[in-house]
């Protein structure tokens, strides 16, 4: 299978994938996300949204910042 050319956004995030695994892991952690096997969609939409109320109450938001300018240098 022939290799498709990376975007210099997707190169971007490639380099920063492991902080970016790092800030899935705190979240499950912190806000006690986990995989679960919905059979309705009640469930689901009570999960999702019982998971944003958590991490929009979190003191510390997580997240990884990327700036488009040098990204678009790599390029």
């Amino acid at each position: 299978m022939k290799q498709k050319d990376k975007t210099p956004f997707e190169l971007g995030l490639l380099q920063k994938r492991s902080v970016i695994e790092s800030v899935f892991g705190e979240l499950k952690n912190l806000c006690q996300i986990e995989h679960t096997r919905h059979r309705s969609y009640t469930d689901f939409l009570l999960n999702l949204i019982s998971d944003l109320v958590a991490y929009c109450l979190m003191p510390f938001k997580l997240g990884v910042k990327i700036n488009v300018a040098s990204l678009s240098a790599m390029g």
